[in-house]
């Protein structure tokens, strides 16, 4: 029970890691996957994906020969830290340090290319002590950084990478130490998932380092809790918790990891209408108007002109439009059944969750169907900075033909 446990549970942690640097890479590669600090990180995720990519194909098939591509990617690992951490510093290692890690990576894939175990365990010794001289390495020369010579988000960056070597280096010495030390699988799956939580959450600046390592502590004693209890509870044995807590703990980090991606998507698409406003390049309010119209977050915007508004009461309109700027569906001011019909005629007509009101004289109207709005209150408040905006732009331009 417990082999069998202890095959489903590797493929389930390597699966895991796989995501999660799957999620990771797609993060970045929408922000701009050609800044020379994103191609240095989407290079050092492609090695370790082909690490836990021919893991999950060795396991699953049962082909011994992926072995030779988990072999490469552990022996490039040192070199895409040290390239990481350079990118991050923007200084380069000292020579000697380059040359050790260019040669030990070209060492190690030369050697991983030997089919046969036959040089095993002393290839496997080797390629540990190379990669944890490999971290060491990286590690002092984020502590030898000068910090005045970053910014406080590189600082952030930098700490967050450390952190994660700090964490990743005993779990990948249990990788190697596999058979010596008695562990039933190979646990660096969860220090990748920490690390692509931790790498995440960079992009979300209100989330301190204070909090976010709360949040760690808290996700992985709750692992530990709950491994060991079930473990307890079914008589599973040391092998058995250690199994219960992986499975928990990869579970936990990788939902964690879908939902701050997501969350991160959402306020980077909230941001756009703030980076719309700043970069108008118009004060002529139809001419702004129009351009809204084909911004992402409000894609497929109606302008609905005075002469459509024909057939409702103005002074109604008016009334409306003093009180909410911009309607929401979700929240409509209650100003007696006239105007809720007119309201409610303009939701239904034209399909709208908002209907702002863009210029007074001639009236004319911006109707959006943005259902993700209402969950986001930051969006609402720039929906509105957009009306104000539009307003003041149709006050100057009529004051000026005064």
């Amino acid at each position: 029970m417990i082999a069998a446990a202890t095959v489903l549970v590797q493929l389930y942690l390597s699966c895991g890691a796989l995501l999660g640097l799957i999620v990771l890479r797609q993060a970045l590669i929408a922000r701009d996957p050609w800044e020379p600090i994103n191609r240095r990180f989407i290079f050092g995720l492609h090695v370790t994906m082909m690490l836990f990519g021919a893991r999950v194909l060795m396991i699953l098939t049962g082909i011994e020969a992926f072995r030779i591509f988990i072999l490469l990617a552990a022996g490039l690992i040192p070199l895409a830290v040290l390239l990481l951490t350079e990118g991050l510093l923007r200084r380069h290692a000292p020579p000697l340090i380059k040359l050790f890690v260019a040669g030990g990576a070209v060492v190690a894939s030369v050697s991983s290319l030997w089919y046969s175990d036959s040089i095993d365990p002393a290839r496997l010794f080797t390629l540990l002590a190379f990669q944890l001289l490999g971290f060491i390495v990286s590690g002092w020369l984020v502590l030898s950084r000068d910090k005045t010579s970053l910014s406080a988000g590189e600082n952030a960056m930098v700490v967050r990478l450390g952190f994660s070597l700090f964490l990743f280096i005993p779990l990948a010495v249990g990788d190697f130490l596999l058979l010596y030390i008695d562990l039933p699988i190979q646990f660096s799956a969860l220090g990748v998932l920490i690390l692509c939580w931790l790498a995440i959450g960079l992009g979300r600046a209100h989330q301190g380092h204070r909090a976010t390592l709360v949040n760690l502590g808290v996700m992985i004693l709750a692992s530990v809790l709950v491994g060991s209890m079930i473990a307890f509870l079914a008589e599973l044995g040391r092998d058995g918790a250690l199994l219960s807590i992986a499975a928990i703990m990869t579970t936990l980090f990788v939902v964690t990891i879908l939902n701050d991606a997501r969350a991160l998507r959402l306020e980077e698409q909230s941001l756009g209408l703030l980076r719309y406003l700043a970069t108008a390049k118009t004060d002529d309010p139809m001419a702004f108007l129009q351009d809204l119209q084909t911004h992402p977050l409000v894609e497929g915007a109606v302008v609905v002109s005075e002469e459509s508004l024909s057939g409702l009461q103005q002074s109604v309109m008016d009334r409306i439009f003093a009180a909410a700027p911009v309607l929401r569906k979700a929240d409509p001011p209650q100003l007696g059944p006239v105007a809720d019909d007119h309201i409610a005629y303009l939701f239904e007509r034209y399909s709208a969750t908002h209907v702002m009101l863009a210029m007074e004289h001639p009236r004319v109207l911006v109707a959006l169907s943005m259902p993700s709005l209402g969950a986001s209150p930051s969006a609402e408040l720039e929906l509105q900075v957009v009306q104000r905006m539009a307003s003041l732009m149709a006050t100057k331009g009529s004051v000026g033909h005064e």
